[in-house]
Formats: structure tokens, C-alpha cells, sequence
């Protein structure tokens, strides 16, 4: 008769029997099976990170990797390095006896749209090879509204580390457009803002750092599901935000002119078209976020403009740059592709006229590309030069004259 090889039941006495070469085994040992082989995966997960941790690159070597892939920004990839550095090496601190605790330092990013925020905290945690994830913080509500809960940004992070609340305990949260959950004025609401200073006065105790119960799958489409416990003590959260008009507060406050005896002091000379470097948290409490969160996130750094040189090199230069995610698209169909170095400075003066930033680069070289990339596949050529008397031609064909119009 057969029986399974692990507990010795009889065909009759399980659901399912496999047969394989000259033994069985039936579907409660194939199952519990299962369960050893997971929770074995899960612990060399545990022990590759310890490993890693204990390796923890100093803030030069963490700036040369962020160099590689995002250009310009020094004064961000300091700020952003050094936090953390000191957040992983505070994880790694032995308890000691003489009463002092680093406390963690939560870091908020202010700069344009398309300047790089979110790139630099994806590369940093890709660098520490740490659970990271990102939030939108305009779906967030309060509790008992439409929209998601605050707890969604840890379930979202549990995700990500497959459910190991260990791991998860040591992410990044990257909380984007953090800005757009300012209170409508530098006044206290005298209504119910559920989706703006509500969702601040909620996100206090996730950045401070608390035990959290998170609900694993969301809370609104399955509310009896059990909650999971997690502290977000050591977890490093990195805000970002464009601030739109919040250039207009700090030239108000810079250019405020002492009365008195005071009045004879030297003007320091101000940089009108980049006003962002002098931003301040009193700024960013007049653009409407609570001083409770301002002081959970301590550092304050700001990102640069980009100008014409910055998007030069960003077409080109970084490791994952977007000309060379298309050499390597056509590189797949055996197809060499190059460039002539008049077009990239085109595509570069074509983002600037237009105000396109980065992220306009790609739909210039996509709007440029579009034709070659539908045909090259066909033809069987091994070649291909993009010339710019091409390039002007696509983009004259896609009446991007247009958008200067508009």
C-alpha cells in the first residue's frame, strides 16, 4: 500500500498523495514542508541584513553613491547622508550607562518638483539595502474618513519587508508631498480639516515614535483582521515636499527692515533667484504645517533649481541616465544606437524653453524616439544614428511648438 515517506499515512488517510520517483509524500507534510522552507528564508533575510549593517558606509561613501545616479544637490546628499549615517549607527549603539540616548532625527526636503527628492531617498535606501517605501501623503485622511488611514504608511512598509516586523522597524518612509496636507492658514482651523491638519496632529506619533497597531491589509475593506503591533522608534522618515509659493514667505521675511537703532546694520546681499537656500522652519510653519511636526523633523534641507548644465548631465552621465536606458533598449534587439552630441544640447534647450525640468527630458527623447522604436524592430538594421536635423523633425511633427504657444 502506499504511504507517505514523512509520516506514514495511507493514501486513504490524507486528501492528497504525490508520487515522485520510488516515494510519496502527502499534502499535510508538503504543506508544513512549506512553512520550514519560508521561515528558514526569512532568517537569512534577518542575518544578510545584520551582516550589512554592520558594515555601515561613512557619509562620503554614501554621497559618491548618490553622485552615481542623481546630479548635483551636494548640499542634499550631505544632509541626507550624515542623517543617515547617524540614524543606523544610533540602531547599532550598545546600551551603556551613562544616560545618554541619540534620538533619531526625521529629515524634510524642500525643493521643485522634478529636482530629485524622491530619487535621492529610493538610491540611499537601495545603498543600505534597508525596507523603503513611498507614501503620497494627499490620500491620507483622518480615521473614520474617505481616503486612507495614517497606518497605511507602516502597512505599506510591512509589505515591503514581507511581513518581518523586525525588518520593517529599521526602514525609510519616504512621506511625499507632504505639503499638500498644510493647513489652509498660519491660524489654527476653526473646522475640520480631515485631510490637512488632521492628518498632521495623526502623523505626530508615527514620526516621534510609537508602538503602532497596523492593520496588514488596510483597515476600511477588512476591518476584523488582526492588527500587528509595530514601533516606530527606529523607523528614519524622510518628508518631501515642492512648497509651491513658499519663496514668496521668505523674501517677505528677508526683506523686513529693522527700525531703530539697529538699523544702520549691514544688509547681507540675497540671491533672488535662488531663495530656497534661506529656507527656515519658521517658513515652513507659515506655509501652513503645524509647529508640532516641525520640530519632529529636525533637519532641513532644500533642493537647488536645476539649470541648463544640471540637465545636461542628467541626460547623460548618471549610471541609469535616460539615454543610456535607451541604448540599452536597442542594445536587446541587437541594434547599436548613438547620438550626435547636438542633439542632447537641443533636447536639453527644448526642457528649458518649455520649463519642462528633469522629468521633461524623457518626453522630449520619447517624442524623438517614438518612430525609430516602432520601426527598428522590423527592418533587421544593426544600426541607428540620431542626428539633429531628425530630432527637429520629430519634434516639429509632434507640434511641440504648441506648448510654447500655450
Amino acid at each position: 500500500m502506499e504511504r507517505c515517506g514523512f509520516c506514514g499515512r495511507s493514501r486513504k488517510e490524507v486528501g492528497i498523495l504525490i508520487s515522485g520517483n520510488d516515494c510519496h509524500i502527502c499534502d499535510y507534510c508538503a504543506e508544513r514542508v512549506h512553512e520550514i522552507i519560508s521561515e528558514n528564508l526569512k532568517s537569512s533575510v534577518k542575518k544578510q541584513f545584520e551582516v550589512e549593517g554592520g558594515k555601515l558606509p561613512k557619509p562620503k561613501d554614501l554621497k559618491a553613491f548618490l553622485d552615481d545616479y542623481v546630479i548635483g544637490q551636494d548640499e542634499a546628499k550631505k544632509t541626507l547622508a550624515v542623517a543617515v549615517y547617524n540614524h543606523y549607527k544610533r540602531l547599532m549603539q550598545k546600551e551603556t550607562d551613562d544616560g545618554v540616548e541619540i534620538e533619531k532625527s526625521n529629515i524634510v526636503m524642500v525643493g521643485s518638483t522634478g529636482t530629485g527628492k524622491t530619487l535621492l531617498a529610493k538610491t540611499i535606501a537601495k545603498k543600505l539595502n534597508v525596507p523603503f517605501t513611498i507614501v503620497d501623503a494627499t490620500v491620507l485622511t483622518q480615521a473614520g474618513y474617505v481616503g486612507e488611514d495614517i497606518e497605511s504608511i507602516l502597512t505599506r512598509l510591512l509589505q515591503v519587508s514581507d511581513y518581518d516586523v523586525e525588518a520593517a522597524e529599521r526602514g525609510i518612509v519616504f512621506i511625499d508631498e507632504i505639503d499638500k496636507i498644510a493647513r489652509k492658514g498660519d491660524n489654527p482651523s476653526i473646522t475640520r480639516d480631515v485631510s490637512g491638519e488632521g492628518v498632521q496632529q495623526g502623523l505626530l506619533k508615527l514620526l516621534e515614535g510609537s508602538v503602532v497597531n497596523v492593520p496588514p491589509q488596510g483597515g476600511r475593506k477588512h476591518p476584523d483582521q488582526k492588527c500587528i503591533p509595530v514601533n516606530t522608534k527606529n523607523i528614519l522618515f524622510i518628508c518631501g515636499g515642492a512648497f509651491d509659493g513658499i519663496e514668496r514667505r521668505i523674501a517677505s521675511r528677508l526683506n523686513t527692515k529693522v527700525v531703530g537703532y539697529g538699523a544702520q546694520k549691514e544688509q547681507v546681499k540675497v540671491d533672488q533667484n535662488n531663495l530656497l537656500q534661506y529656507v527656515s522652519p519658521q517658513d515652513l510653519k507659515a506655509f501652513g504645517l503645524i509647529p508640532e511636526i516641525i520640530g519632529r523633523l529636525p533637519l532641513l534641507c532644500h533642493l537647488d533649481q536645476l539649470d541648463r548644465d544640471a540637465l545636461r548631465r542628467i541626460l547623460t552621465e548618471p549610471k541609469n541616465s535616460i539615454i543610456k536606458q535607451y541604448v540599452k533598449l536597442f542594445a536587446m534587439d541587437d541594434v547599436e544606437l548613438t547620438f550626435d552630441e547636438s542633439v542632447f544640447d537641443f533636447i536639453v534647450d527644448t526642457a528649458v524653453e518649455f520649463k519642462l525640468g528633469a522629468r521633461g527630458l524623457r518626453s522630449i527623447v520619447e517624442t524623438i524616439m517614438i518612430d525609430v522604436m516602432y520601426e527598428m524592430p522590423s527592418t533587421g538594421e544593426k544600426s541607428m544614428r540620431i542626428t539633429l536635423e531628425y530630432a527637429k523633425e520629430k519634434l516639429k511633427k509632434a507640434n511641440i511648438e504648441k506648448l510654447k504657444a500655450a
